[in-house]
C-alpha cells in the first residue's frame, strides 16, 4: 500500500530481457533509502506500479515486470538514463499525505494539453471512459505515482493542478503533450461503481421477473 507522496526520481540504469519480461534496475533517490535499508522482497513503486525488489545494491534495486505490467503501463518504454517516480510502501506509523494507493496500474493515459499560468501547471490527459467513470472532481487519481486532486473529469479526459513542488520532485515536470502516463484510480471509486452496476442489474432483472409474472 501506498499514498502517492513521490520520494523523488529514480534513474533508470540497466534493462535485461528475459522473455516477455524484464529486470529493471533502478538508482533510488536518496530520500528514498536514507530511513532504513532496502529489504529484498520489499515492494516500491515505480511510476506508481508496484514491484517487487529481487536485488538490491547500495541505492540501486533491481525489479522484475512481467508481460502483464508491461502492456498496462510505460514501465516497457523506459530505457536506461529515463527517471521514474519512486515511493517505498506505507508504514503504519507515517502520516497519510496522499490517499490510498495500491500500486495496481488501471491503465495508462497521455498527455493530451498543458496550460501555463506563471509558475503552476494546469495538465489535461486523454483516457478511456471507462476509467473517466471511476473519477469525480475534487476527488483523488495517481498519475505515475503521484496522488492528485482531479480538477475536471470529462468523457475521456481530466485535468489536475500542479504545483511547482511537484513539478521539480517528479517526472510530471518533464513530461510533454503525447507522452504516456500510468494511472490508477481511486479504490473508493471502483468499489462504487461495481455496488452500482450490480444494484442496477438486480432492479433490471426484478422489473423483468415482474413482467413476466404479469403476462402469464
Amino acid at each position: 500500500m501506498f499514498t502517492g507522496i513521490v520520494a523523488g526520481r529514480g534513474r533508470v540504469t540497466a534493462i535485461e530481457r528475459n522473455g516477455s519480461a524484464i529486470d529493471l534496475s533502478v538508482q533510488l533517490p536518496a530520500e528514498a533509502v536514507t530511513d532504513d535499508p532496502i529489504q529484498i522482497g520489499e515492494s516500491i513503486a515505480n511510476n506508481g506500479c508496484c514491484l517487487t525488489v529481487i536485488r538490491s545494491e547500495g541505492d540501486v534495486c533491481t525489479f522484475q515486470a512481467g508481460a502483464e505490467t508491461l502492456s498496462r503501463t510505460n514501465l516497457g518504454r523506459l530505457k536506461p538514463g529515463d527517471v521514474v517516480n519512486i515511493e517505498r510502501s506505507l508504514r503504519a506509523s507515517e502520516r497519510l499525505g496522499g490517499h490510498f494507493v495500491q500500486g495496481h496500474v488501471d491503465g495508462a493515459a497521455r498527455v493530451d494539453a498543458i496550460d501555463r499560468d506563471g509558475e503552476w501547471i494546469k495538465m489535461w490527459f486523454r483516457v478511456a471512459p471507462r476509467l473517466t467513470a471511476q473519477m469525480v472532481a475534487k476527488g483523488s487519481v495517481t498519475v505515475d505515482g503521484v496522488s492528485l486532486t482531479l480538477v475536471d473529469v470529462e468523457a475521456e479526459r481530466f485535468s489536475i493542478a500542479l504545483i511547482p513542488h511537484t513539478l521539480d520532485v517528479t517526472t510530471l515536470g518533464l513530461r510533454k503533450v503525447g507522452d504516456p502516463v500510468n494511472i490508477e484510480t481511486d479504490i473508493l471509486g471502483k468499489y462504487l461503481e461495481k455496488m452500482v452496476g450490480e444494484l442496477q442489474l438486480s432492479s433490471v432483472k426484478a422489473a423483468a421477473a415482474g413482467l413476466s409474472s404479469s403476462t402469464q
